[in-house]
């Protein structure tokens, strides 16, 4: 079975920000993760990314907050989840 796109989004919030969502199923869990998803959420703001959720290869679930690109680790629990905590951390950066 291929990846199937279930998630292919790029929506404008400000004039300075938008946010763009890519999440995948996939047949196996990527490396490092225990899930069937593979995704990517950025929240880029006067054209920096300034929040990033994904699971590369071999990272597994993480997240990159700030223009210095800290990276911490994403405890991934569901798809739900997942777009809630990054809309949470959006609505925190946009204040």
């Amino acid at each position: 079975m291929p990846a199937v796109a279930i998630h292919d989004i790029r929506r404008t919030l400000t004039a300075e920000a938008f946010v763009e969502l890519k999440v995948w199923e996939v047949p196996e869990p990527v490396r490092g993760s225990d899930h069937q998803y593979k995704y990517r959420l950025v929240l880029v703001v006067n054209e920096r990314c300034v929040l990033r959720y994904d699971n590369e290869a071999g990272k597994g679930d993480h997240k990159h907050v700030g223009a210095a690109e800290l990276e911490e680790p994403y405890h991934f629990v569901s798809r739900q989840q997942l777009l809630d905590d990054f809309f949470a951390d959006v609505a925190t950066l946009l204040r």
